[in-house]
């Protein structure tokens, strides 16, 4: 299976797991607030519609890309949020037709993508690979914040390792985003997968380290819990600046979770 077809099957799943939770929902279960401020239950899923459709259009329309990039230029803080707030006025049912859609016609779109070809974003131009993981770190995060309001705890699983690499790849972006040059020390990171196995990335004499959960790395990374509640070991100044600005998504800086009792 090439690293496409896994991430794709990967990103099917999370979202089959994301709909198992949203399909027995009675309308007013859809209004359930999440921990994102403003966002119930609707807002989630019209988000994931939008964004996947956003991704479809970088790879299959390029006037309708540049419109919305205009779009997210021209409101940079409330874009996102007035399309997640227009998304979820529609029925449920309805809400829930249009991600199905969205999902099978960008892994479509995503498996006809020729190799070495970059597809435009809202950050930097990414792979098909690239734009797959984004599109599962997005799926993972956002299914988080809605088993919290549901009050379900999702498994946590192997899956979890493209948040993982796709966090430790936007390190400099973290910091770009913020304005700031990313330090030319580099970090060591070491992280245990829920099922055990070790991922690892930069040199091992690197100036600063990264160790513990991979699953708390990734809730971290997409700013869904504060490094102070992360089983997370940041030895060295560059590993404990990097926790705090992580943010593997594109967009202005988030503004996180506060910490337990912060």
């Amino acid at each position: 299976m090439s690293r496409l077809a896994e991430v794709l099957e990967d990103l099917r799943a999370e979202g089959d797991q994301l709909e198992d939770l949203v399909v027995p929902l009675p309308p007013e279960g859809w209004r359930t607030p999440t921990p994102a401020a403003g966002w119930d239950v609707a807002h989630q899923v019209a988000h994931l519609a939008w964004t996947d459709e956003c991704a479809i259009a970088a790879l299959t329309d390029r006037a309708a890309w540049d419109a919305t990039l205009a779009e997210a230029v021209a409101d940079p803080d409330g874009f996102t949020d007035s399309a997640a707030a227009q998304g979820a006025e529609a029925p449920p049912g309805r809400l829930l037709d249009r991600w199905r859609t969205s999902r099978a016609s960008l892994a479509d779109a995503l498996r006809a993508v020729p190799d070495g070809e970059r597809i435009p974003w809202f950050g930097p131009p990414m792979s098909a690979t690239s734009m797959a993981t984004a599109r599962f770190m997005e799926t993972w995060a956002h299914g988080r914040d809605v088993a919290a309001a549901l009050g379900v705890e999702l498994p946590a699983d192997d899956r979890v390792r493209h948040v993982v690499h796709l966090g430790v790849r936007t390190r400099a972006f973290s910091y770009a985003v913020r304005g700031r040059s990313v330090p030319d020390a580099e970090v060591r990171v070491r992280l245990t997968l829920p099922g055990g196995d070790e991922v690892s990335y930069g040199p091992s004499d690197a100036a600063g380290s990264l160790t513990g959960s991979a699953y708390d790395f990734a809730l971290v990374v997409t700013q869904r819990l504060h490094p102070d509640d992360a089983d997370l070991s940041a030895d060295g100044p560059e590993a404990g600046e990097w926790l705090r600005l992580a943010q593997a998504f594109a967009g202005p800086p988030g503004p996180g979770r506060p910490a337990v009792g912060g």
